[in-house]
């Protein structure tokens, strides 16, 4: 089993640093990075990367924050509504950001009429990497607690009980998926494959662990991570099996 391991904060000489903020913002960069690189290696406007970048930091960050607030705590916020606009407060929801990186990414296909696929199989890239760090710092606050294990995985919290943590889970399966990117790569790839492949592993991947959460509110039995899972999954099956998808690169 995995020990408990627990930082809130980090301190740099005078400088206290939130350690979910730093790993995410850190998370970030490196994702950045990573398009980056392989957008250049594509062929691609590798500037437009970092123009995207901005944007998708503010739109993921914002609907992020919104999703948690409309469906998995509204009664708190109905009484206390000023919480939700407190950025220091945890309540963060992934699908939430995938939400708001979607909406800022296709406006700005959109807008300088780019060639989106291309675009977004170079993005995807990065999303492993910047998960797999991000979520060590989920790891590390232990925001998200899952219900007792015997897995070797499994972490001892402090009161003895050995539970799956999801923080510790979609890091790894995050630096998994990126190594996972780098074997398949060994192999040319059609226009949607990288793209679909990202959606498909986390759309599984969130659907089966929300399943052993303990402190998520649920709708009819699922979460609403679980829900978006669902139409994630069929997306990312119909990018990777549609030989019609063309790039324009």
């Amino acid at each position: 089993m995995i020990p408990w391991i627990e930082s809130h904060t980090i301190q740099i000489g005078f400088l206290t640093l939130q350690t979910w903020g730093t790993l995410v913002a850190l998370g970030f960069l490196l994702g950045t990075w990573v398009a980056y690189r392989r957008a250049k290696e594509k062929g691609l406007d590798a500037k437009r990367i970092s123009d995207l970048a901005f944007w998708i930091f503010l739109a993921s960050f914002l609907c992020a924050r919104a999703f948690h607030v409309l469906f998995y705590d509204p009664a708190h916020y109905l009484v206390q509504p000023l919480d939700a606009i407190n950025p220091m407060l945890p309540g963060y929801s992934m699908f939430g950001g995938f939400i708001g990186a979607a909406i800022a990414f296709f406006g700005y296909m959109y807008r300088y009429s780019l060639d989106w696929i291309a675009y977004a199989d170079a993005l995807v890239w990065g999303l492993p990497w910047g998960c797999g760090v991000g979520r060590i710092g989920c790891f590390l606050i232990h925001d998200h607690p899952g219900t007792l294990t015997h897995s070797i995985l499994g972490v001892k919290y402090p009161d003895g009980e050995t539970r799956h943590d999801h923080g510790l889970y979609l890091s790894l399966i995050g630096f998994a998926t990126g190594i996972l990117f780098l074997w398949l790569n060994r192999k040319q790839r059609r226009p949607g494959f990288w793209f679909g492949t990202y959606m498909v592993i986390e759309g599984i991947v969130r659907f089966v662990l929300d399943f052993y959460r303990v402190v998520d509110v649920k709708y009819f039995g699922l979460t609403p991570t679980q829900y978006l899972a669902i139409p994630m999954l069929a997306v990312g099956i119909w990018l990777i099996t549609n030989k019609q998808l063309k790039s324009k690169s």
